[in-house]
């Protein structure tokens, strides 16, 4: 089965899903009816398996990002043209084909005999960073021209509130009393990665695309484990380490979590940041919640479809109407965990400095090996902006 199929097949079955659940009311369900859904939780999963299977393989994301970024203006075609000359050969060009590179591109010599490449193609490894999921698909990202220390301001008013003035009466004050959170960047490396002459070479590889998504696949793992689980210590402080406690489960829930934890998770986080509150969690962990019932015999985990598919305008997974938002640095569930957070993630900062920085090597060490090296430099961080501790809340397994 083809993936547009298995989309197809999987909205159908999540439109099911969803029915069955707006159909049922408050009415009990059977153990008939429970088991039916739970059959078609249990294909959409395989499904989702099957696609991101074949996904993976065809690295159809990054390609996707730079074939329709090539159509969708003749300067980008032509600077993808060049970029992609350079990649391959370098500085071993005609004269007309140095000319393009030239026109296109810097070829300021780095300090390892590396040449930079231009701010558009590097600005691709940050648009790949979004498609990586994680922290940046839900953070409030903010860029920055210079990579000096910030403490950003910030200010709890939960609690302020106003006032009924009587006729020709004063206003009284109430000083708003201000914090500084600190949001520290950090140089961050690709690691640099080398590749034969003739994978470089073959013009039948989109090499821009391979080199980006490459780069940007290391640099979107480990800044995403720092902006999710980070100790703070020379790396970011992370959105865990920084959230505070909402629930802890009971004796014997190591591996688990009820419907009534998850109750006292939401309510512990402040009404005024519920709104827009989202649940993050490892896979595993939403493998654990799409088995959970409600007092009615009710499933609380809903399916998600796509867009266009089956049904108009599409929707992610949820849980207890909330959405999911699958990081796969969120620990597993395990004794003293801190395995599930539910709150208003844009309170999470993740600053950038500038574009990423992306070189091309062949000094003496490569050319011996017949090989190409690229590397990518970014400067991040990033901070939960939160006074009263009271926007993002976890959940964490108990001790034994």
């Amino acid at each position: 089965m083809g993936i547009q199929a298995l989309r197809e097949r999987k909205d159908e079955l999540a439109k099911q899903a969803n029915n069955m659940i707006a159909n049922a009311g408050d009415k009990v369900w059977s153990k008939e009816e429970a088991a039916a859904y739970d059959q078609m939780t249990d294909e959409i999963g395989r499904i989702n398996a099957q696609i991101k299977a074949i996904t993976e393989q065809a690295d159809l994301d990054a390609e996707k990002m730079i074939g329709e970024a090539a159509k969708n203006s003749k300067k980008t075609t032509t600077l993808h043209d060049a970029v992609a000359l350079y990649l391959r050969k370098g500085m071993n060009l005609n004269a007309q084909e140095l000319a393009m590179v030239q026109n296109a591109m810097s070829t300021t010599t780095g300090s390892e005999g590396g040449f930079t490449v231009p701010t558009e193609i590097a600005t691709m490894v940050i648009d790949a960073l979004k498609t990586f999921g994680g922290m940046r698909s839900v953070a409030n990202i903010i860029r920055s021209s210079a990579g000096n220390d910030w403490q950003y301001p910030a200010s709890d008013g939960t609690s302020e509130v106003g006032e009924i003035v009587g006729q020709n009466a004063a206003a009284t004050g109430q000083d708003i009393t201000f914090s500084q959170v600190p949001l520290v960047t950090y140089k961050y490396s690709s690691k640099k990665i080398a590749l034969p002459w003739e994978l470089v070479q073959d013009s039948v590889i989109d090499i821009v695309a391979f080199v980006v998504n490459r780069l940007a696949t290391r640099l979107g793992r480990i800044t995403n484990t720092h902006f999710t689980v980070g100790t703070g210590s020379s790396q970011p402080f992370g959105i865990v380490a920084r959230a505070t406690s909402g629930k802890v489960g009971t004796t014997g829930q190591t591996t688990t979590v009820i419907y009534d934890d998850l109750v006292d998770l939401e309510h512990s986080v402040d009404p005024a940041y519920r709104g827009r509150a989202q649940y993050m969690m490892n896979d595993a962990s939403v493998k654990v919640l799409r088995k959970i019932k409600d007092s009615q015999n009710r499933p609380i985990f809903v399916p998600g479809y796509e867009a266009g598919a089956v049904v108009n305008g599409g929707a992610p997974d949820t849980l207890m109407g909330r959405n999911i938002i699958v990081n796969q640095d969120m620990a597993v569930m395990a004794a003293n965990a801190k395995s599930i957070i539910f709150g208003a993630f844009r309170n999470y900062k993740i600053r950038d400095v500038m574009s990423v920085q992306m070189f091309r090597f062949t000094d003496s060490a490569y050319t011996k090996l017949g090989q190409v090296a690229f590397l990518a430099w970014m400067r991040t961080g990033g901070n939960l902006v939160d006074v009263s501790g009271a926007s993002v809340k976890y959940y964490q397994n108990s001790a034994t």
